[in-house]
């Protein structure tokens, strides 16, 4: 099974890698308000079952993949 987790800063948390983002492309003629640049991991797991799969990925997230302090993640599991 396949996951898809995105990562993001929270809101209210600074993100210089969006501001970075933002300010170009206004340098470049695009009108853009506002930015925010975060990640995305794929994961291939080994878990059959979707709540098994999701529970795992949560897991993973909470421990490693994002910092609950400062990021918020959104998971996507893909169907085999």
């Amino acid at each position: 099974m396949k996951a898809v987790v995105m990562v993001r800063p929270k809101e209210g948390i600074l993100d210089p890698q969006g501001d970075a983002v933002r300010h170009s492309l206004r340098k470049l003629g695009f009108e853009v308000s506002g930015t925010r640049v975060g990640r995305l991991i794929d994961l291939e797991l080994t878990a059959d079952d979707p709540a098994d799969a999701e529970a795992q990925v949560e897991r993973m997230c909470s421990e490693l993949l994002a910092n609950p302090l400062i990021e918020s993640y959104e998971i996507l599991l893909e169907d085999p």
